[in-house]
């Protein structure tokens, strides 16, 4: 009887031992997993900080050539980002110029790089020379026919939006027709509703 109650108390002993060595071992396995895990996602961090970080200098880069190379403007606004061209169009005509299409080409490849799926409205204007209706109307189709270059430079048309303004927020109050600075009241202007998509816009507005 002893030497039973003697072998039942070493096997629990024995069990006991054995089930202690494998918690043990679970738990050291446990914590390399863990440790791993967190060694991963802190790396994974890192890169994607770099990488943000990359992105921001790249854009600020080029939002400085946009302004030195084509005289661009870039504003940051509540909804997004204005970029103010001098792309102007000739008295009474809504097509794009030739001396217009390397800003604008330009601009698109901004727009698909730092923005991809941000909604852009193209904003036309005209000068005062014609009525408000006639000036609104001529505005639209300033801003279609942007609308329609950038389409063609592989921007989604589904996400171009265009406005016309007429006569409205004339850059040179009352210039018309052949009047020194009319050319500038007929424009457009490019606003990227860049809040929640692709790079962070805050950096953008301290690089102007």
């Amino acid at each position: 009887m002893r030497t039973h109650l003697r072998t039942a108390a070493a096997f629990v002993l024995s069990a006991g031992v054995l089930s202690g060595c494998v918690t043990k071992k679970t738990f050291r396995r446990e914590m390399t997993d863990r440790t791993n895990e967190i060694t991963a996602e802190r790396t994974s961090r890192v890169a994607a900080d770099s990488g943000l970080a990359a992105d921001i200098a790249s854009l600020r880069t080029d939002l400085r050539n946009l302004r030195t190379e084509f005289g661009a403007r870039i504003t940051a606004m509540e909804q997004g980002m204005q970029f103010a061209f001098p792309v102007n169009f000739a008295f009474d005509d809504a097509s794009v110029q030739a001396e217009n299409q390397a800003a604008l080409t330009r601009f698109a490849q901004v727009a698909q790089k730092y923005y991809p799926g941000a909604v852009i409205t193209v904003e036309g204007f005209a000068d005062p020379a014609g009525s408000t209706r006639y000036n609104q109307q001529l505005s639209a189709r300033r801003a279609e026919s942007v609308k329609t270059y950038l389409t063609g430079q592989g921007l989604d048309g589904s996400l171009l939006k265009t406005v016309g303004y007429g006569e409205n927020r004339q850059v040179v109050p009352g210039a018309a027709r052949d009047d020194q600075g009319a050319e500038m009241n007929r424009r457009v202007v490019f606003v990227i509703e860049s809040r929640g998509t692709g790079t962070a816009a805050a950096p953008v507005a301290s690089s102007n």
